[in-house]
């Protein structure tokens, strides 16, 4: 898979990741928490309603390290968006 990476910063890539299982707001802090602590990454924002994980970051991410992050809060990379 690739990631849908666009810069929204000079050096900042911006990558939305479609994750499973998130059904509310402690969904959404347990996957901003273990995301928030890839190197490199400044901002996520889980939305539990449309699956989707938005993170800003200083260079494209290793998506084995996000499965990993997304894993450990308990749910599922499904994917990235195009």
């Amino acid at each position: 898979m690739t990631a849908n990476a666009q810069t929204s910063q000079p050096g900042a890539v911006t990558t939305v990741y479609d994750v499973k299982g998130m059904t509310c707001g402690h969904c959404e802090s347990a996957v901003n928490s273990e995301i928030s602590e890839i190197a490199g990454v400044s901002s996520v924002q889980a939305v539990a309603a449309t699956g989707k994980v938005t993170v800003v970051s200083a260079a494209p991410l290793d998506e084995e390290a996000v499965r990993a992050a997304i894993d450990e809060a308990g749910y599922e990379l499904a994917g990235t968006t195009a």
